[in-house]
């Protein structure tokens, strides 16, 4: 007996991919331009000896890696779930 979700059966299925589709593309926009932006204030806060910009800049530069990390690993995570699910 297979069992996988039906995802045409739920209305709206199509605009609900669309909405995350792009949600996730404005996520990685902005994670990619918070890591050039925070990355130049770290260069340029460590050059002119200010460190406590330079502690929040870097700060700043892992939060966006990781918020790109969580955003790319939703999606794998969410389509290794639905592989498995055909397969239970």
């Amino acid at each position: 007996m297979d069992v996988f979700p039906d995802f045409g059966a739920v209305g709206g299925a199509e605009e609900l991919q669309n909405i995350v589709g792009a949600m996730l593309t404005f996520v990685l926009m902005i994670s990619v331009l918070m890591m050039i932006i925070t990355g130049v204030t770290w260069a340029l806060a460590s050059a002119s000896g200010n460190f406590q910009t330079a502690v929040r800049a870097r700060t700043g530069l892992w939060v966006a890696c990781g918020a790109a990390a969580l955003a790319g690993a939703g999606v794998a995570w969410v389509n290794f779930l639905i592989g498995i699910g055909s397969t239970l």
